[in-house]
């Protein structure tokens, strides 16, 4: 994925001044930046579990994104942060509990929620 935050200053920056939103496996923080591209950052936290965990959970967020990255606006800085019971979700779940946060803080582009609209 080549639109990656990486810089511990740019997750800071999120945590501080971004909107938030929390389902029961995740939480995702939205800000606005100025590249015109959607970034995303992950955060699983050596308290999940093993590094075999954490990967597999960053996998299935990183998933949710890829197949549901169009439907976001195009400006959007992301940054997921693991909860524990996401290492025993589901994809499904997870993709479910990140879209229900995308939805809560109303970051879906106008012409995904026009086609939401006309379903």
């Amino acid at each position: 994925m080549k639109n990656t935050l990486k810089e511990n200053r740019d997750f800071r920056r999120l945590y501080a001044r971004g909107r938030s939103a929390a389902a029961d496996c995740l939480v995702v923080y939205a800000m606005r930046n100025r590249y015109g591209a959607g970034r995303l950052g992950i955060t699983a936290g050596v308290k999940l579990g093993t590094a075999v965990q954490r990967n597999r959970v960053k996998r299935l967020i990183r998933e949710a994104y890829r197949l549901h990255k169009d439907e976001l606006r195009p400006d959007i800085d992301l940054v997921v942060v693991a909860r524990h019971r996401a290492v025993h979700a589901s994809y499904a779940r997870v993709e479910r509990a990140f879209l229900r946060c995308v939805k809560q803080l109303g970051i879906r582009s106008d012409s995904a929620e026009k086609q939401e609209g006309t379903v």
